[in-house]
C-alpha cells in the first residue's frame, strides 16, 4: 500500500469522530436569596425558570448534587462535530503517485534539458538509480514526518476534546442554571469527602476557560450567587466569620420543602471552614473572586455586573476585611496555615507569598472596578497606600538571588535603629545547604515567607507566578523568576508540571512542621507534589513576559501523560513520576488548567483579562521609597509612610 493511501485510510477510518457541546449558557438576571439561605422551590420551578430566562436545561441537562435524581442526557443533535484535520491537508502526499518513484522507460526520456536529448550533462543510468533511491527515501521520510505530525495533532486535539467533555460534565446546576464546577468526579473513589462541592479557588480556571470560550453565563451566575453567601450566619465554636469573608466552597443540596412533603427545594450550603479538614477559614476565596470579576468584565464586555450595588458592596466588604487595622505592623496579610491553596499545615503561617500576590492583584483589580463616589474616597486612599507599601515590602525583603544571598550571609544581627540593614534580625545560619547549591548564577525568586528572625527560603510556585502576572515583582525580577524556572527545569517541571513548592520537608523537619501529616509526606501533595493546574498560572506569567515558549514546553510535557493518567489532582515523587497516592482522578482544576493554558497559548492577547500592570503613580512612589529606604540613614521625623516597610 502506498504511503498516501495508508495516511488516507488511517485518517478517514481509524480516527474516531469527536463531539463536544458548544451550547451557550442562559443569562440569569436575578438572584433568589434570603438573608440566610438561597432557595428555589422545585414546586415553583416553571415560574423560577421563566423569571431566570433559563434555556440551559435542555442544552446541558440538570445535575442536582446530592439529590439522587439521574442526570438528563444532552441531546446528541445539539452536539457539534469537532472539525479534525482532514486527509487533504497532509502535505507532500498525493493519491496519484503513492511511492513518488521515478519510472524510466528508456534513455530518450531520462532527462530532457532545454529540449536536447542525450546532452553531455544527461545523467548516467547508475546516477539515476542513485537519485531515484535518494528521492524515494526523501519522500518516505517526508511522508513519515507528516504522518507523525498529523497523528500528534490528532492526539492533542483529542486530549482537548476530552478535557472539554469532562469539564462540561462537572458543571453544577442551581434552579436549572449553571453555577460552577465540582472539584472532582472520580468514579474510582467511593469517599467523596468535599470533592463534590464547588470550591471558589478551584472554579477560577474553570471560569476562565468558559470565558475564553465565550460562555459567560456560568461565570456570571457563579459571581452573583457566591456574593450572596458572604457573611453567612454559621459559626465554629460560637464564633462567626468576619463580614465580607467568602466561603471556601458550597454545595447544592435538595431538601424537602417545609410544610409540603410532596415538594423539594434546592439550597446552597456554604462552608467557611467550619466543616473543612483543619477548620481553617479561606483567605484567598475573596481575593480570587475579585480577580475573576474583573476577568469577566474584560472578557465579556459586560460591566453591568461589577457596577451593581450589591457587587460594589461585596468588593468593599472584602477590602475592608483585608486592610482592617490590627496588631500586625507589616503591609502584608497575616494569616494562618491552611488558608490558601495549601490548605493543610505546611509551615506557611505568617505572611505567605501566595496570599500577598493574590492580595496585591485583588487590590489593583478592585481599584479598577470601584465606582467613584464619596463613600469610596477613604477606602481608595487606604487601598493606594497599601499598594505602595506592599509592593515595596515584597520586592525589597522577599527577593533572593546570588547577590542577596551573599548579603544575607554577611548580615550583622541585634541591630537597633531605624537605619538597620538587617531589619528582621535574620541569622545567616538560616541559609540552608540545599539553597547554596540550588540557587543558579542567573535568576532569582521571591521567598515563601518572612517574619522576625525567620525567612522561609522554599520556592512556592503560585506566589512567584502570580507575582509576575500581577506586577508585584518588578520586570527584572519577573524575568529572573522565569530564568530560574528554566535553569531548574528538572526540579520544577520534571515529568509533570508544576511543583507546588521546592524542596520538600523531610525527616524531623517534616514531622515537626506538618505534624507528621501522612498525606503531606515528602514529594507528595502540598509537600513538593506536582500539580497540573499550575500550568495556567505559568502560562499567564510567561505570556506577560513575552516568553510563551517556556509554557508551551511545559504543556507538551503534561500532554504526554495527563490524559492517560485520567487527569489526577497531583503527582508524587521528586520527578513527578507517580500519580499521587491519595490523588483524585478527573480533578476539575487539572482539566481546566490545561485548557486555559492551551487557549492562551493559541491566542496570547486574551491573557490581558488576567494581567495587571502598575500605573505611573505606583512606579513613582516606589522609586521614592527606594531612594529613602532601606539603606540610607534617616531619622524618625522623615518617616512618612502609612505602613512600616
Amino acid at each position: 500500500m502506498g504511503t498516501s493511501e495508508a495516511v488516507l485510510q488511517v485518517l478517514s477510518g481509524a480516527v474516531p469522530r469527536l463531539f463536544h457541546s458548544d451550547s451557550c449558557f442562559s443569562m440569569s438576571d436575578s438572584i433568589y436569596a434570603s438573608k440566610f439561605r438561597l432557595k428555589c422551590s422545585r414546586k415553583r420551578a416553571s415560574r423560577c425558570l421563566q423569571f431566570l430566562k433559563c434555556s440551559s436545561v435542555l442544552q446541558y441537562g440538570v445535575r442536582e448534587i446530592g439529590s439522587g435524581v439521574p442526570n438528563k442526557k444532552a441531546d446528541p443533535s445539539s452536539l457539534q462535530i469537532c472539525k479534525c484535520q482532514k486527509s487533504e491537508s497532509v502535505s507532500g502526499v498525493t493519491t496519484e503517485d503513492g511511492n513518488g518513484a521515478w519510472f524510466v522507460d528508456n534513455a530518450k526520456n531520462l532527462n530532457p534539458i532545454n529540449g536536447m536529448m542525450n546532452a553531455p550533462n544527461v545523467l548516467e543510468f547508475q546516477d539515476l538509480q542513485h537519485l531515484k533511491q535518494e528521492n524515494e527515501d526523501l519522500k518516505s521520510n517526508s511522508a513519515n514526518g507528516t504522518l507523525r505530525d498529523t497523528f500528534h495533532k490528532i492526539s492533542v486535539d483529542s486530549i482537548e476534546d476530552e478535557a472539554w467533555d469532562l469539564l462540561r460534565e462537572s458543571v453544577v446546576y442551581y434552579c436549572g442554571s449553571p453555577i460552577g464546577t465540582i472539584a472532582a468526579k472520580d468514579p474510582t473513589s467511593s469517599n467523596t469527602l468535599n470533592y463534590d462541592q464547588v470550591f471558589i479557588r478551584d472554579f477560577i480556571p474553570s471560569g476562565i476557560a468558559f470565558l475564553l470560550k465565550g460562555e459567560y453565563d456560568i461565570v456570571r451566575n457563579f459571581i452573583l450567587h457566591t456574593l450572596q453567601l458572604q457573611s453567612w450566619e454559621k459559626t465554629m465554636d460560637c464564633h462567626s466569620p468576619g463580614q465580607g469573608l467568602m466561603p471556601a466552597s458550597f454545595k447544592v443540596r435538595t431538601v424537602p420543602l417545609d410544610g409540603d412533603d410532596s415538594a423539594t427545594e434546592e439550597v446552597l450550603d456554604p462552608d467557611f471552614g467550619e466543616a473543612a479538614i483543619g477548620r481553617v477559614a479561606p483567605v484567598d476565596s475573596g481575593l480570587w473572586w475579585i480577580i475573576l470579576l474583573r476577568a469577566y468584565g474584560k472578557c465579556s464586555g459586560d460591566l453591568s455586573v461589577q457596577e451593581r450595588v450589591d457587587v460594589q458592596t461585596g468588593i468593599k466588604m472584602i477590602l475592608r476585611l483585608c486592610i482592617a487595622d490590627g496588631f500586625d505592623m507589616f503591609p502584608t496579610l497575616l494569616v494562618t496555615d491552611g488558608s490558601c491553596m495549601i490548605d493543610r499545615r505546611m509551615g506557611i503561617h505568617g505572611h505567605p507569598l501566595e496570599i500577598q500576590a493574590l492580595f496585591y492583584s485583588a487590590l489593583l483589580c478592585a481599584r479598577e472596578m470601584l465606582a467613584p463616589e464619596d463613600g469610596s474616597a477613604d477606602l481608595l486612599r487606604a487601598l493606594n497606600n497599601r499598594l505602595v507599601a506592599l509592593s515595596f515590602h515584597i520586592r525589597e525583603y522577599y527577593w533572593v538571588d546570588m547577590k542577596k544571598l551573599n548579603e544575607i550571609y554577611r548580615y550583622k544581627t541585634e541591630e537597633y535603629s531605624y537605619d538597620a540593614v538587617n531589619k528582621f534580625n535574620i541569622y545567616p545560619d538560616q541559609i540552608s545547604p540545599w539553597l547554596v547549591e540550588w540557587m543558579p548564577n542567573k535568576g532569582g525568586y521571591l521567598i515563601g515567607n518572612l517574619q522576625p528572625a525567620h525567612m522561609d527560603f522554599r520556592f512556592f510556585s503560585l506566589g512567584n507566578l502570580w507575582s509576575v502576572a500581577s506586577g508585584l515583582a518588578t520586570m527584572d525580577q519577573s524575568h529572573a523568576i522565569l530564568d530560574l524556572i528554566e535553569a531548574k527545569w528538572v526540579d520544577l517541571v520534571a515529568g509533570m508540571p508544576f511543583k507546588i513548592c521546592y524542596p520538600a520537608l523531610e525527616g524531623q523537619e517534616w514531622q515537626i512542621i506538618t505534624g507528621s501529616d501522612p498525606k503531606n509526606t515528602p514529594w507528595s501533595y502540598h509537600n513538593a507534589g506536582a500539580w497540573p493546574t499550575l500550568l495556567w498560572q505559568l502560562t499567564v506569567a510567561c505570556i506577560k513576559m513575552d516568553r510563551p515558549e517556556i509554557a508551551a514546553k511545559a504543556v507538551e510535557v503534561a500532554e504526554k501523560r495527563i490524559s492517560q493518567d485520567k487527569w489526577p489532582e497531583y503527582y508524587d515523587t521528586k520527578r513527578g513520576r507517580f500519580i499521587g497516592k491519595q490523588s483524585r482522578l478527573f480533578q476539575t482544576w487539572s482539566i481546566a488548567g490545561y485548557l486555559v493554558a492551551k487557549l492562551l497559548l493559541a491566542d496570547p492577547s486574551k491573557a490581558k483579562i488576567l494581567i495587571t500592570e502598575e500605573d505611573s503613580e505606583l512606579v513613582n512612589a516606589f522609586s521614592c521609597m527606594i531612594s529613602a529606604n532601606p539603606r540610607r540613614k534617616r531619622g524618625r521625623k522623615d518617616l512618612k509612610q502609612t505602613y512600616i516597610v
